[in-house]
């Protein structure tokens, strides 16, 4: 399990996001990834990334007043485009 705290990209996290499912999490393994939420919008675009990148998301809920949270297990090696 590994955490990655994105919450200093502000509402560009998901680019970071995407490239860490491809690139930074072995098949199977859990991430947690920590972002704001500077428009709630941001925790629907992240649920996206997660699902267009054919892993599993586990978990998605407010951490704090301005933080979310979400866990996902790595489910495939393929490369989402």
């Amino acid at each position: 399990m590994k955490r990655f705290d994105l919450r200093h990209l502000k509402n560009n996290f998901c680019e970071r996001l995407q490239k860490i499912l491809e690139s930074e999490l072995e098949v199977g393994e859990v991430g947690i990834f920590l972002f704001e939420v500077l428009d709630f919008d941001n925790v629907q675009k992240s649920a996206d990334v997660v699902e267009v990148s054919g892993n599993t998301l586990l978990n998605s809920l407010r951490f704090n007043e301005v933080d979310w949270t979400i866990v996902v297990r790595k489910e495939t090696a393929r490369v989402a485009k």
